[in-house]
């Protein structure tokens, strides 16, 4: 990130992995700062750092109930009593579909306040076992056996009763520049010594794939150019490729389809899916959280965004 300029809510929201809507939202509820030149707001590199960080902390409320650490730092949250801690959730993930169905929860289940943690599966995980968070939505594949999510389920919270609800299905694929100049075609090219890449942050579903693919084709990614530098979105990293940073980048459909002067290479198609804590199951949420994803209204509107397979989406996966 550029430190010796100021941000576009365009570029929070790719920093950031969400809608610039939700970052006009934060700046409205005062939980990013932000200011104006002329008619344009801009934000401070600084204080999305900063944001990031305090959004990565979580602690346990003297009732034992969830809430994000940043909580204690929001202007919108001052009127919150820790007594109306068990109407809070906490969501982990980074995709739009949970921000929807953060939007039906609280609708549906008022005065229920959904609290967004955009973190990778792997800190999402990691935020249920220590019981920080309510669900999270994981994207994990194993190279061995070729299956998402349940296997890194099981090793990754022992002990701990969840289900795994299935969200959508998602293609990954390799970022290019126009034209693919380097002319690469799949995940083959990874042996390459005269690409350059650059990568997903550690933790991240993303992240996790390269490096399967890497470990089944036998790859030093020593010698893969590029490899320790890390971005922490899809639209991030195909930006980077965009501007010639990168010959490819490891993402999603959609990300490539949000920046000019990139082409997309299909390769793998990922299962997105939620993991919800046992506890949650048996409540009457866990019966509206179903009933929001499968609905028919739920989903068209995923449908309308494109790039989403939803012949599953709703289905009970696993009950570990």
């Amino acid at each position: 990130m550029e430190k010796a300029r100021s941000l576009t809510p365009d570029e929070v929201a790719a920093i950031l992995n969400i809608t610039k809507q939700t970052v006009y939202d934060m700046i409205k509820r005062k939980e990013l700062p932000a200011y104006r030149i002329g008619r344009k707001l801009r934000i401070d590199p600084r204080d999305v750092d900063l944001y990031r960080s305090q959004g990565k902390n979580f602690h346990l409320t003297s009732s034992g109930s969830r809430a994000p650490e940043i909580l204690s730092a929001m202007p919108s949250a001052a009127g919150f009593a820790v007594g109306l801690a068990t109407d809070n959730m906490v969501v982990c993930g980074q995709d739009i579909i949970l921000d929807l169905l953060a939007r039906h929860l609280e609708k549906k289940l008022q005065p229920l306040r959904v609290f967004r943690y955009q973190v990778g599966s792997f800190d999402g995980l990691s935020a249920l076992y220590h019981g920080q968070a309510d669900m999270a939505a994981i994207h994990l594949w194993d190279g061995d056996s070729g299956q998402y999510n349940v296997p890194y389920v099981r090793h990754l919270l022992p002990g701990v009763p969840v289900v795994i609800v299935h969200l959508a299905r998602r293609m990954q694929g390799f970022y290019v520049r126009k034209g693919n100049p380097k002319q690469i075609k799949g995940w083959s090219d990874l042996k390459r010594t005269d690409l350059t890449i650059i990568n997903r942050e550690k933790g991240s579903g993303t992240r996790v794939l390269l490096d399967e693919r890497l470990r089944l084709l036998e790859a030093n990614r020593s010698l893969l150019p590029g490899y320790h530098r890390e971005e922490y979105s899809h639209l991030a990293v195909a930006s980077a490729v965009a501007r010639g940073e990168a010959d490819l980048a490891l993402g999603n459909e959609k990300g490539s389809t949000q920046v000019r002067g990139i082409e997309f290479i299909p390769l793998q198609q990922e299962r997105y899916e939620l993991v919800i804590a046992k506890a949650e199951r048996e409540e009457l949420r866990y019966q509206v959280i179903l009933g929001i994803l499968q609905s028919d209204s739920f989903k068209s509107v995923l449908l309308g965004l494109g790039d989403y397979d939803m012949s599953e989406t709703g289905q009970i996966i696993a009950e570990l």
